[in-house]
């Protein structure tokens, strides 16, 4: 089982609608996919059809990852409806929000990770639609995650916010999770006529290279027509949607080649002194231990 975060520390990128484009296109190629809402405002949820009053969701599995509160959060999609296969989704919630801790302590962070445990034979993909922020909600995406998209529009206040993401999920992979990375930079809600465009994706392409995808997603009225309707882009009709899709068929080829790279790579030396500063400060706060990883005398320790 793989698993994805699709992030933005900026509001307003189209996030959550990325998040589904390659929810759908994992679908459509007959992958075991679960999408896992952290997003307080549950669109994720929405446009994939759950909708109704559940006893679990993603806020009891961050307060008590247990075998029956998992599986209970999790719901089969609308989706699936319309064609064969496995397509679910960890419902949101708006009591996620007291969970999203700006100083969540390390026990607190894993507790997602703990949770896909209990279904990581059940799926090949997870997707997971993160907050536009970096306190605990995010993190604790990241630190179930192998890899983590950033959406960004072509403007500069989301370059700004691109810049902070990659710092953010740098500094808690050192720190806690070796095995995440950043997948890429993908660019959405693309205007190629506008100058402004053009002048932001070439500003991200010189400063990140080969980090920005090679596919770009740009805005089309069929995205939010689908996602409005509880509908995946790859069912909805026309040429402009199903071209869409296409492009999120290329960044899921993108992400899954990265995944393959992955599994092929043993852990450092260095990813193995992380695993041993995760057990020994499981009660403090990420911040504390950011600090403490940043000590020498902490490492010296450590290699004794």
């Amino acid at each position: 089982m793989h698993v994805l975060s699709v992030s933005s520390l900026k509001g307003g990128v189209g996030k959550t609608t990325v998040a589904l484009g390659l929810a759908s296109a994992a679908f459509s190629r007959g992958l075991r996919t679960l999408v896992i809402d952290l997003d307080t405002q549950c669109d994720a949820t929405t446009g994939l059809g759950a909708i109704g009053e559940f006893s679990e969701t993603s806020a009891d599995v961050l307060q008590s990852p247990r075998h029956n509160i998992v599986h209970r959060a999790i719901v089969a999609s609308s989706w699936g409806k319309n064609q064969p296969g496995t397509i679910d989704v960890m419902v949101g919630s708006p009591r996620s929000q007291s969970h999203d801790n700006p100083y969540p302590t390390v026990s607190e962070v894993w507790r997602l990770e703990t949770a896909l445990t209990k279904v990581e034979r059940e799926y090949d993909i997870v997707i997971i639609d993160t907050p536009p922020s970096i306190n605990g909600l995010t993190r604790t995406a990241w630190v179930a995650s192998d890899r983590v998209l950033i959406v960004s529009e072509p403007s500069l206040f989301s370059v700004v916010a691109t810049d902070r993401t990659i710092h953010a999920i740098e500094e808690l992979r050192k720190v806690l999770t070796p095995r995440l990375g950043v997948l890429g930079i993908l660019i959405n809600r693309l205007k190629p006529a506008a100058p402004e465009n053009e002048f932001r994706v070439n500003e991200l392409r010189e400063r990140y290279g080969s980090l920005v995808v090679p596919t770009q997603i740009e805005e089309r009225s069929s995205i939010q027509q689908a996602t409005g309707s509880g509908r995946a882009i790859h069912s909805w009709p026309g040429a402009n949607s199903q071209e869409i899709a296409g492009q999120f068929e290329e960044v899921l080829d993108f992400a899954l080649a990265s995944f393959a790279n992955q599994s092929q790579r043993r852990p450092t030396r260095a990813e193995r002194k992380t695993q041993r500063v995760s057990r020994i400060m499981r009660g403090q706060t990420l911040d504390q231990v950011l600090e403490f990883e940043n000590q020498p005398e902490a490492e010296e320790g450590l290699e004794s």
